[in-house]
């Protein structure tokens, strides 16, 4: 009996030391991975760096002179920073259209590119925290939002719990990510155990955390243009619009300048997914717009002002239409036959989504939810100069990672960087 113990000893601490040295070629290879690449690779991150030194100094700027640098005001106290989060959130949320056809309906094309949107949320998250960072004006005062240490105020206050799924999303893709491209590494199979609970949680997760921001405003009584019920259900559509339009031509881009295969079901079912929910989206759209036109009230004031301006008041007027016109093209584009087929189409149709959701959740929902103010005051927002750097560098941080995510990623995921294979 003493043996068996000793023997069970002895295989637990080997094991201990086994995984002590992998884990450490495993970092050492992804340094490695992230840190060397073609003269293209190194042109695409210097750019990156040099957006978000851009921005950093005009952060640093804001800090030292505080928030008098932005056109934020006491009427408008949300702007670009706000807007942005709010895209973000939904793009890391548009992760999860990948996962549900990968670990659901077992799609296989769909599991061998699941990595990507995984990947994707986790530089959205970062991103969505850079934002919120920006927004607070003093960083020294995040410690205000931490649980136990600040008033968290929680579970009274919608904000708390936008903290708590944003944090929670991020950790769960840390986790699974991380997990399964240490295991590719090692070239042992995964433990369903230790993935794919985590994987389920995300799927409901990843709703959460949009379904929430999305309580954050439709919760705030005194704003009539964000008192609606279909705040939810648009942020989710928009999500799933977003998330896969972007992923499209990523994996396009993967295609083309790896060795990563990239099956054709894989774009075939974001492309149906976003023939769907285009469509939803725009009928959402036409159904807000024609309750506020056709029966009146308080609510519809923002929404006249957002389309047609108030009385010489036009700052948000070329936003929305030029926001219309992207979402109906993608539409008029997706659904044409087989759109999978024609690369250039989709890549237009994809931007063209990409680009009318991130105005619609930015400029078309934050700015005019403070215009006009609860006090019936006419002030317009438009966004300095500091705040278009400062928006800049924090995209690019986030391009930064997750380039480097899939730069690590990507050899490691398809087997051609192993602990046997080192690259």
């Amino acid at each position: 009996m003493n043996t068996t113990v000793a023997e069970k000893t002895d295989g637990a601490a080997h094991d201990a030391k086994f995984h002590a040295v992998s884990y450490l070629k495993f970092l050492r290879l992804a340094f490695k991975l992230a840190t060397e690449g073609t003269w293209m690779f190194y042109a695409w991150m210097i750019v990156l760096t040099c957006v978000f030194l851009v921005g950093a100094h005009a952060w640093a700027t804001q800090v030292a002179e505080g928030m008098v640098v932005t056109a934020m005001t006491d009427h408008v106290s949300w702007g670009l920073y706000i807007a942005n989060f709010t895209f973000l959130v939904g793009l890391a949320a548009g992760g999860v259209m990948m996962v549900i056809p990968a670990y659901i309906y077992h799609d296989k094309d769909m599991h061998d590119t699941v990595i990507i949107g995984e990947l994707l949320a986790i530089a959205s998250i970062v991103m969505c925290l850079m934002f919120v960072i920006a927004d607070l004006g003093r960083p020294d005062r995040f410690w205000h939002m931490l649980p136990f240490v600040g008033k968290f105020n929680w579970p009274i206050s919608m904000l708390t719990w936008d903290v708590i799924v944003l944090n929670g999303y991020l950790l769960l893709n840390l986790h699974i990510c991380g997990y399964l491209l240490y295991k590719r590494f090692l070239g042992e199979k995964p433990d369903k155990r230790w993935y794919l609970p985590f994987v389920f949680i995300s799927i409901v997760w990843a709703i959460s955390i949009h379904t929430v921001t999305a309580f954050l405003y439709c919760g705030l009584g005194g704003r009539p243009f964000w008192n609606t019920a279909l705040m939810a259900p648009r942020f989710l559509t928009t999500a799933f619009i977003a998330g896969p339009a972007f992923i499209i031509v990523v994996l396009q881009i993967i295609r083309r300048m790896t060795h990563m295969r990239i099956g054709p079901g894989s774009i075939q079912t974001l492309v149906a997914i976003m023939r769907v929910t285009i469509l939803i989206g725009l009928l959402m759209l036409g159904s807000e717009v024609f309750t506020a036109f056709y029966t009146g009230g308080g609510h519809s004031t923002a929404i006249k002002y957002l389309f047609f301006g108030h009385h010489g008041l036009n700052a948000l007027v070329p936003w929305t239409w030029i926001s219309l016109v992207c979402m109906v093209g993608s539409a008029v584009l997706l659904l044409r036959p087989k759109v999978h087929e024609h690369l250039w189409t989709l890549d237009i149709a994809c931007v063209l989504a990409f680009t009318g959701v991130w105005i619609e959740k930015g400029m078309g929902l934050i700015i005019p939810g403070f215009v006009p103010s609860t006090l019936h005051e006419w002030v317009e927002y438009v966004p300095s100069a500091a705040e278009w750097k400062i928006m800049a560098g924090i995209w690019a941080a986030g391009l930064l990672v997750y380039t480097l995510l899939l730069k690590v990623a990507i050899p490691v995921f398809t087997g051609q960087a192993s602990v046997k294979n080192r690259f």
